[in-house]
């Protein structure tokens, strides 16, 4: 198993190598839904809005370019951070990406999400997108408990993601698992969270799998 996982992970990596710092890297063919898939975003994260989670801090996981970060995260909050294991993706949201703003991120953290512990107590919303697909059931399960340690009072993690109609189904080419709603749920009550709503987001073209939105506390 262990072999395995290793593979696993070290597949997602040499894929990512070859992946342009560009929002075309970071949507693959589909960059056409980007702003649908933006805009839903925002309207999910104002459900968690002022009074309920804080907009102080936001911790972007496996947040490439920062795409996420400009697009939804920017307006809202006073502090950002992202984490990315690739280098390049993160260079160029500082240098390039993100602008004048780039100078609100106050930390770019260089790491696989299976080996990275955030800081505790410290953020009101911690956002996965697209990234809990390239981690193993145990160290989703794993990342998750320390996400719960990392929340503010009231803060939340939203994980959204591809979501397999049934079962799981592993794409060998970027070394990702896409996980039914229900097996989700089932890893994310192991981790001793809560779910607080759940949303598919609308508007993606059909041959897309679906993507859902998770928040939990």
């Amino acid at each position: 198993i262990l072999l395995c996982e290793k593979q696993f992970y070290y597949r997602a990596q040499q894929f990512y190598e070859d992946v342009p710092a560009s929002e075309e890297g970071m949507m693959g063919d589909f960059v056409e839904i980007s702003k649908v898939d933006l805009e839903g975003s925002r309207q999910f994260l104002k459900r968690f809005g002022p009074g309920k989670a804080g907009t102080h801090r936001v911790l972007d996981c496996g947040s490439g370019i920062g795409r996420v970060t400009k697009g939804v995260f920017l307006p809202v909050f006073e502090k950002l951070e992202m984490a990315d294991m690739m280098e390049h993706f993160l260079l160029h949201a500082h240098e390039e990406y993100l602008g004048a703003d780039a100078d609100r991120v106050e930390t770019y953290y260089c790491f696989n999400l299976q080996e990275f512990t955030p800081p505790k107590n410290k953020y009101d919303v911690i956002w996965m997108q697209w990234v809990a697909c390239h981690l193993t059931d145990k160290d989703l399960m794993n990342f998750l408990i320390r996400c719960k340690k990392s929340l503010r009072p009231n803060g939340v993690i939203i994980i959204k993601d591809n979501m397999a109609r049934q079962g799981c189904k592993l794409d060998p080419i970027d070394s990702s698992i896409s996980r039914h709603l229900d097996i989700m749920k089932v890893i994310i009550n192991k981790a001793g969270l809560e779910v607080l709503a759940v949303e598919k987001q609308e508007g993606f073209p059909d041959v897309i799998m679906p993507v859902w939105m998770i928040a939990m506390q």
